[in-house]
């Protein structure tokens, strides 16, 4: 730490005046809560101010940047892949900053959300929990309403659940332009069952990837929606860069590209490494270091018994932990990301450098490419593969956290969720009466991915603390619905009821048809086991997965089981997962691919009774439907009216006594 960088820590420690930057924002690098965990410590409460921008990539903030190289690293330089477009930031920054905590520690966040087009948005924090803080899951229209544009939200919860995890905006599209960010919950080492395994576990090594689009998300998906448009993504970023954009200098006429990201390590020393992808579209992506292999040793911060492979692919909303042993030559290697699935059709790929201390400053050897990114031999969560010696899926793994004795072995709520894309008239889409897909070419015919022929639909109001203004009619099932919804577009708030307690046990299904898609689920509230998972052919039915399942063909691994809390279903086949219902609320189950999920592709598990969940903090924000019912006949007071009386009595009062005591 440099003496720049020690005097901002002291000036953030002694007074939280951030002003280190140059700028009013902050990137809590230097964080009081960065730091090593230890044993019986206090927990310690951990504020964070957030604001949430539209910006752009390449600002006047940059100034020179790529032409100047160090320019790129400025404050409110967003540099990326050097492709100019507009983003959303929260503290100009993308990523956003990384919150670093140590267990039970309490994370206070003020989020400020200052959009110009006035939308609302909401923040969840992705992986935690949140037991007795159901309400600062983040769902917009579930949990809490939206944070209306010019207003302000804190957020406020314990960090229960240590691991690798990361909070992202869970309102419209707002993630996909960039609108997330790392959150690391560590532990002493006295409690960590890896800790032997490396020396290192740094804030620096957190590596974030993911697809990223040439312009803002929701221009691509109106254009796809409704006119046609492709939605396969081009580009792939890492911590925010990447090279891809060619720039000119007119003064001397060479060519400059934006940084890619770089990770430093010692030779003879293991690290470990922590991946998150946050996921826009249907891109699943392997990633690997060349020269090295890899040992996987958690996903969505649990501990499983290590696995050694060559690479491993990460689906949208999954994390993964592995330690890279620094013990090939002094030199520098690529770490590769290669878009599969739809980021194969335009190749999609982004390398970044993993630098040996004392190697050159140079690019390592080898071209980055598409096809160089392909890395051959044991693989870890295959994309729609069934399991061989070198294709281990997640189902293969053995978890280092013991088995739930509360589970039972025979579920108390099991339920088969079949998804896919479905060619049905959706009214958003395509009007029956004036634009039904029979009429339209092939390009313009949307397919609607869906849960059992249902499209999730948000209530009016969050049913977590209004559900007494919901109708019970806005909500349904397969076992409620009342038409047939393999023929006509079926919409509600699909929920799924569980029992405070129960063992829960779902069946996902992916149909496989039309085409070899891919659906990673993420189940808010809770991690679950998989405990089953294969692929049975290019496509299968909610029927003929019934029947396997009755008849024995489904062997689910009841002890041992991998846990997370984010997981992929391959095409044409199934995962089986369980947990126990032990957090009481309205927790959201849904496709972590951005228009998947925005178009339907989810459902609500109501765990408990209204009775059984936390009542909201005093003035909790609410919102809902309204419609005129008359004038008000009376002027009512503000609330507040006649105790800000009475605090102004009170004070008059006492400057009355001061004057005469002072005249006395």
């Amino acid at each position: 730490m440099g003496t720049r960088d020690s005097i901002c820590f002291l000036v953030y420690f002694f007074t939280t005046f951030q002003f280190c930057q140059g700028s009013r924002f902050t990137d809590y690098t230097y964080h009081p809560c960065v730091r090593s965990c230890s044993a019986g410590e206090n927990p310690k409460i951990c504020e964070y101010d957030f604001t949430l921008e539209y910006y752009y990539v390449l600002t006047k903030g940059c100034f020179d940047c790529p032409l100047n190289i160090t320019d790129c690293d400025r404050p409110h330089c967003v540099a990326t892949d050097g492709v100019h477009r507009a983003i959303m930031t929260i503290n100009r920054m993308l990523p956003g900053p990384a919150i670093h905590v140590c267990h039970n520690d309490t994370i206070v966040v003020n989020v400020k959300n200052k959009m110009e087009g006035a939308e609302g948005t909401s923040i969840h924090w992705h992986g935690i929990f949140q037991h007795d803080s159901q309400i600062m899951d983040g769902v917009g229209m579930l949990t809490q309403c939206p944070i209306p544009a010019f207003s302000s939200f804190q957020y406020r919860f314990k960090a229960e659940n240590v691991g690798t995890h990361f909070w992202h905006a869970h309102s419209g599209t707002q993630r996909s332009d960039g609108v997330f960010g790392s959150l690391v919950v560590h532990q002493p080492d006295s409690t960590n069952p890896h800790a032997a395994l490396y020396q290192h576990d740094l804030p620096e090594h957190v590596i974030i990837v993911h697809d990223w689009l040439k312009e803002l998300t929701m221009n691509r998906f109106a254009g796809h929606h409704l006119a046609g448009f492709d939605n396969k993504p081009q580009l792939m970023l890492i911590n925010g860069r990447g090279s891809y954009r060619k720039f000119v200098d007119p003064a001397t006429n060479k060519t400059a590209y934006t940084p890619r990201s770089l990770f430093k390590v010692t030779q003879g020393q293991n690290y470990r490494f922590r991946v998150i992808n946050p996921g826009i579209l249907n891109c699943p992506i392997q990633i690997s270091v060349d020269n090295h292999q890899l040992k996987m040793i958690a996903s969505d911060g649990v501990p499983f018994v290590p696995k050694v492979v060559d690479s491993f692919i990460i689906f949208a909303g999954e994390r993964f932990d592995f330690v890279l042993e620094a013990q090939k030559t002094l030199g520098n290697y690529w770490l590769r990301a290669r878009g599969l699935a739809d980021c194969a059709v335009k190749k999609a790929n982004q390398a970044a450098i993993v630098r040996y201390e004392g190697a050159d400053e140079t690019d390592p050897p080898g071209t980055v490419d598409y096809e160089g990114a392909t890395r051959a031999g044991t693989m870890l969560n295959p994309l729609n593969q069934k399991a061989t010696p070198t294709l281990i899926q997640m189902a293969d793994l053995k978890s280092m956290i013991a088995d739930d004795p509360r589970m039972k072995e025979q579920p108390d709520k099991k339920f088969y969720i079949a998804m896919d894309f479905y060619k049905i008239d959706n009214y958003h889409f395509h009007e029956p009466d004036l634009y039904p897909m029979s009429s339209v070419e092939r390009k313009m015919q949307l397919l609607s991915p869906q849960m059992n022929h249902i499209s999730m639909s948000m209530p009016p109001s969050p049913p977590l603390t209004q559900y007494s203004d919901l109708s019970e009619d806005l909500f349904c099932n397969t076992d409620t619905v009342k038409v047939n919804c393999s023929t006509e577009f079926c919409q509600c708030v699909h929920r799924l009821y569980v029992d405070v307690g129960d063992t829960v046990e779902i069946v996902l299904i992916d149909e496989g048809v039309p085409f070899n898609a891919n659906h990673p689920t993420h189940l808010h509230g809770h991690n679950f086991r998989v405990v089953a998972m294969d692929r049975l052919g290019e496509s299968t039915s909610l029927e003929e997965v019934k029947a396997l399942d009755a008849a024995g063909g489904i062997s689910r691994k009841l002890s041992g089981a991998v846990a997370k809390d984010t997981v992929t279903v391959p095409d044409g086949g199934y995962t089986v997962i369980r947990f126990v219902a032990d957090n009481p609320g309205f927790w959201f189950l849904h496709c972590h691919i951005e228009f998947h999920l925005a178009i339907g592709m989810g459902a609500i598990v109501q765990s408990g009774q209204p009775h059984q969940m936390p009542k909201p903090p005093k003035d909790w924000p609410k919102c809902g439907n309204w419609k005129y019912h008359g004038e008000e006949t009376e002027v009512k007071c503000p609330p507040t009216s006649e105790a800000n009386i009475a605090t102004i009595s009170k004070t008059l009062t006492s400057i009355v006594v001061l004057v005469m005591f002072v005249i006395a």
